[in-house]
């Protein structure tokens, strides 16, 4: 049982990380398209 929730706990990690980098880049790209239909930097 132990050996199991560790493997689960391995194996779920890589996926949490690319959901909240998925997140991340999404926002980024809409955050680039509204300063550019705007005709302003993004920073």
């Amino acid at each position: 049982m132990q050996s199991l929730l560790l493997g689960s706990y391995i194996l779920i990690w890589p996926l949490v990380s690319l959901a909240v980098l998925a997140v991340i880049l999404i926002a980024t790209l809409k955050d680039i398209r509204k300063a550019r239909q705007e005709h302003r930097g993004l920073v």
